[in-house]
């Protein structure tokens, strides 16, 4: 039995919550897997890796709890006035509700329940060389998403988020100290060798310089003179000037002066998305002539409405996962192109690349080493595993992208049989709770494409996944991204949560604690928080909070984007009830 456990069976909640700000660090309530003096052995599944405990680390004291500050329990920003560029500023919380499809919320609860676990998701970073020579921005008037005004001020915004998980004191429900954090995917835009090394920075700390190709100064849309993009340091009439987006003169020296990120406080875990895996986010690795016009000196800025559509076309359907389309494009309009400075770290990265930059032990941070990868994965390339979340409680992180290319997702043969074969002995040896941790979704999962490197094997889809999860008591919750909207639902015996991305508003991560209420049901607690920065931007404000909070809000403002993505309220502060099976 872990630390929380017998801790709080032996004490009333008043008492549990006395002892908890007491002891404050993680190590206090075994929550920081396993407690006392060494961490919680866990059996390695068949055909996995041996799990990887992190060393604990002090967390800032417990408050009594509940508590809101820090929290959009508290406050959230919110777009202020009418017309075209809004504002932000300070707006009313998102008050925690109770979902109870899965299981009654019985009266008492609050005053029984003890904590089995309590730690941070992030997810959709999208930490973005927006000089990248790969990007398809030109697609612009397509979709929202090729290219967003904010996207420069990317790190700035992770690095405020880091500080503001680094600040929360605990669980905002039970207190508990946060254990890890985990990403969901997408952490890299491009599958681009720097900007995973600016998200590794900035996940273990460091010194991050947001420029690629010429050093001295910016290279890219924002200061190309086409009225496509807004122009910040132009009094060019751009599209976004139009709709009253302002003029911001150093805007740009700005956004690729040197950054430097705390790091985290605390052990997190890596799980990759298809940002991370795929180039463009969507078509096949390895194609030598894409790592060519990354690393070139030839960058697209413009295409003919007609193309644009045709491209876009065939991206949203996956029609060209090879990107053999794409490619001739590219050729075709190469006399178009703008010169710019190449640079060979904008090189997209493989899965090699990707697992040894995570076992780098300048990247280790407060742990765990390989932040849930182990040298076992370089041997065979898998990206999947499992981790101690707490005695109680086992995660499993899976790989949800297809090599054979499109955004959509799936899990091969293999791995689809190792996860079966994981949650079988997990059920075995004694049923701990589990948490599984993806980037797709249930319902983005429908690319069963062969991998190139597996052609006779066998995709399953997010139905089967979610059908495998129902037919195992164990599992309690599946925890993705990659939708960029807040969305959690119920599925026969667990919960599916999905949170929203931090690079399109409202910019969020999510807090999520496991409770034990003792009375046949658990409780999993969500609770949603925005970075460090202050809600109200200020234009002339180009310190390290000042871009982080223009960041969230030229996101809020940003045209066609989509307005529906912090869900409803029933997919963001919630209490979720369901059986202990």
């Amino acid at each position: 039995m872990s630390r929380t456990r017998s801790a709080a069976s032996a004490l009333d909640r008043r008492a549990f919550l006395a002892a908890t700000g007491a002891v404050g660090a993680a190590a206090g309530l075994g929550l920081a897997f396993g407690g006392g003096d060494r961490p919680a052995a866990a059996a390695t599944p068949p055909g996995g890796h041996a799990p990887v405990a992190p060393v604990p680390v002090d967390a800032p004291a417990v408050p009594p709890v509940p508590y809101t500050r820090g929290t959009t329990l508290a406050s959230v920003a919110t777009p202020h006035g009418t017309g075209g560029y809004r504002q932000l500023g300070d707006g009313p919380g998102w008050r925690r509700l109770v979902r109870t499809e899965l299981a009654a919320a019985h009266p008492g609860r609050a005053g029984r329940r003890t904590a089995l676990a309590s730690f941070v998701q992030v997810t959709d970073l999208h930490l973005v060389d927006v000089q990248s020579p790969l990007r398809y921005e030109y697609l612009r008037a397509e979709t929202a998403s090729a290219w967003r005004p904010q996207e420069a001020l990317s790190v700035a915004g992770v690095v405020s988020l880091i500080e503001r998980i680094n600040a929360l004191p605990g669980g905002p429900a039970t207190g508990a100290p946060l254990a890890f954090v985990m990403t969901t995917g997408d952490n890299t835009d491009n599958n681009s060798r720097l900007e995973l090394d600016w998200f590794l920075t900035a996940m273990s700390g460091g010194a991050i310089t947001p420029n690629s190709g010429d050093p001295r100064r910016y290279e890219g849309v924002q200061d190309s003179g086409l009225a496509l993009y807004w122009q910040p340091g132009s009094a060019l009439r751009d599209a976004d000037k139009r709709l009253g987006f302002p003029r911001i003169d150093g805007f740009l020296d700005a956004a690729i002066r040197p950054v430097h990120s705390p790091g985290l406080r605390m052990p997190w875990y890596s799980t990759a998305g298809n940002h991370d895996s795929l180039p463009g986010g969507c078509y096949a690795p390895g194609d030598p002539f894409l790592t060519a016009v990354a690393t070139g000196d030839r960058k697209l800025e413009t295409l003919p409405a007609d193309r644009a559509a045709q491209v876009w076309k065939a991206v949203r359907k996956g029609l060209d996962p090879r990107g053999e389309d794409f490619k001739e494009l590219l050729r075709a309009q190469a006399k178009k192109a703008r010169h710019v400075t190449p640079d060979p770290r904008r090189a997209p990265f493989t899965r090699t690349d990707y697992l040894r930059a995570h076992l780098d032990p300048a990247r280790t941070g407060p742990g765990p080493h390989g932040h849930g990868y182990t040298a076992d994965h370089l041997g065979d390339g898998r990206l999947h595993y499992t981790f101690p979340v707490a005695d109680d409680v086992l995660g499993i992180s899976l790989d949800t992208t297809d090599p054979a290319g499109h955004y959509t997702g799936s899990v091969g043969a293999e791995q689809f049989a190792w996860l079966r074969r994981t949650l079988a002995a997990n059920e075995r040896d004694g049923a701990r709770h589990v948490l599984i941790f993806s980037h797709h979704t249930s319902a983005t999962m429908d690319n069963t494409r062969p991998d190139p490197a597996r052609p006779h094997e066998k995709r399953h889809t997010g139905a089967e996944l979610a059908a495998l999860f129902s037919a195992h008591p164990s599992v309690v919750a599946w925890i993705n991204g990659h939708s960029h909207k807040n969305e959690v639902t119920a599925h026969p015996g667990f919960w599916e949560v999905s949170t929203a991305s931090h690079i399109d508003f409202p910019q969020l991560a999510r807090v999520i604690e496991l409770t034990d209420n003792h009375d046949g049901t658990l409780s999993l607690f969500t609770t949603l928080v925005e970075s460090a920065a202050p809600h109200r931007a200020d234009p002339a404000d180009l310190s390290g909070p000042g871009l982080a909070a223009l960041y969230r809000e030229l996101a809020a403002n940003a045209p066609k984007a989509r307005k529906d993505l912090a869900g409803e309220a029933t997919d963001r502060n919630l209490e979720l009830v369901l059986r202990r099976r």
